[in-house]
Formats: C-alpha cells, structure tokens, sequence
C-alpha cells in the first residue's frame, strides 16, 4: 500500500513516473507539478530553495505519502538536502547520469545536456570530477528544450528543426563532433527522445537517469514500511495553478490521472 509522490516543475517527471510503475514501486502515486513556477531552469537558486521544501511538506502532509521521488535535476542539484530535512519521509533525488553515460562511451566523449542551472552548478562539477574519469564532457544547458517537451505532451507534434536548433550548442563545440554518449540531465528530455534522434544524425546513445531512480525508490520503500490498515486511493494530480491547458491535461490523463487538485500553497 506504498504510496509515492513525483515531483516536477511541468510534465518532466512523468518520463521518470513511468519507470516507477514499470518496476511496482508503489501502489498508488501521487504527481506535483510546480505549474505555478514553471519553468526552473531560469529561476533564481535562492527562491527555489525557499519554495521547494515547503511546497513538498505541504503536499506529504496533506496527502500522506510514504516517499518524494524528487523527478527535476535543477530542484535536485539546487535544493535536496533542504527538502529532505523538511519532510518525514525518504526523498529521492535526481541525479544527472554521469557516471554510467562515461562507462559506456568508446569516443570518451560526453555530452552533458540539461537546464541552464544545472549544467553550471558546483553539483555537476563534483559529479564530472568524481566520475567522468578520463572523459572529455562537454556542457549545453537548454530551457528552449524544456518548453518543447512540455509542447510536445500539449500538442502532441514538434519541428524537429527546433530540436536541432535547440541542441546544435552542444555539437557545435570543440570536439563536439566526437560525442557518441550524452547525458538527458533533465526529466523532460527524455520525453524528446524520438526527435533527439531524428535532430542529430548519427548514432548517439541518449542515457537518462529513470531507471535507476525507480530502483533506488523502490529499495528505500523496502526499508520503510506503509502504516498498516492504509486504505488504497487512486493516483492524484496536485498542481499549483489552476491554469492549465486542455490539451496538457489530456496528458497527464493519459498517464493516469484523471481528477486534478489545487494544492493549498
């Protein structure tokens, strides 16, 4: 009767969502997006280390989940340790897949694609000195790719020529021709994966963090039992504005929820 809730600025963390119902995590999950401040990846680092925190509190109190999968790179590098010290449950980050994208690299080339924010944070640097070994990575941060993303789960169809122009910074620089690996360091992008190929052509190996997110989630519930006598609940859609277009809701629809409620924050 575990019940998890995901966490994202827009539409981003459906693509980590729908790894966690793929391995079971949970019984029932609960989705938050930050509509109302969307998007992150301009915002200033301070207000969001002032909102994140209270927002998912208010949410895991009011709603009881068992977990926070905190589905956002940029609220991830930016703000964990505060959101975990202000909730009563595990809370999992998101972290920009470095690592296993460096392990699998034959060029030793890595792209490194994500937010604005977090492709410069002291984070990313740390995690690049601890795992990129003896790989070159090479940054872009994106938020036009964001909005395409959050675009594409509106409207249901891209320019792909705007994927291009969104991405062409990262290939445009030096040695950027030899990346064979690049690192989705934001939820949303995974969501673009299909014009990420089509915007880039030559064989690229996309590598996003999901999986391992699901699994992490799925260990930390083991360790952490729901309270007994729970009565089950159908998945929630929390948001923080009340505006939002048909054609997005439609989305959040298709992936399972169906009755969306203004959080009180």
């Amino acid at each position: 009767m575990a019940r998890v809730l995901v966490f994202d600025s827009g539409v981003g963390g459906l693509s980590v969502l729908k790894e966690l119902r793929a391995q079971k995590c949970a019984t029932s999950f609960g989705y938050l997006a930050d509509n109302g401040f969307f998007p992150y990846g301009i915002k200033e680092d301070a207000a969001l280390i002032e909102r994140l925190p209270q927002l998912i509190r208010a949410a895991v109190v009011a709603h009881e989940f068992d977990a926070v999968v905190v589905a956002c790179n940029t609220a991830s590098t930016i703000a964990l340790d505060e959101i975990r010290v202000a909730v009563d449950v595990p809370v999992v980050g998101t972290v920009p897949a470095i690592k296993p994208a460096c392990g699998v690299s034959h060029s030793r080339v890595v792209g490194l694609l994500g937010t604005p924010g977090t492709v410069r944070r002291p984070y990313t640097d740390d995690l690049i000195l601890k795992f990129a070994g003896d790989c070159e990575v090479l940054r872009h941060g994106s938020a036009e790719l964001v909005e395409l993303a959050e675009r594409k789960m509106s409207d249901g169809v891209l320019d792909v020529e705007d994927v291009q122009d969104a991405v062409r910074g990262l290939f445009c620089q030096p040695r950027g021709e030899q990346i064979d690996t690049v690192v989705l360091a934001c939820t949303h992008f995974p969501l673009l994966r299909d014009e990420l190929r089509k915007a880039v052509d030559r064989p690229i190996q996309w590598v996003d963090s999901g999986a391992a997110i699901a699994r992490q989630t799925k260990k930390v519930l083991s360790d952490n039992e729901p309270p007994a006598g729970r009565v089950a609940v159908s998945d929630q859609l929390l948001l923080t504005a009340s505006e939002i277009t048909p054609s997005l809701l439609r989305s959040f629809q298709a992936a399972g929820f169906t009755n969306p409620q203004l959080i009180d924050f």
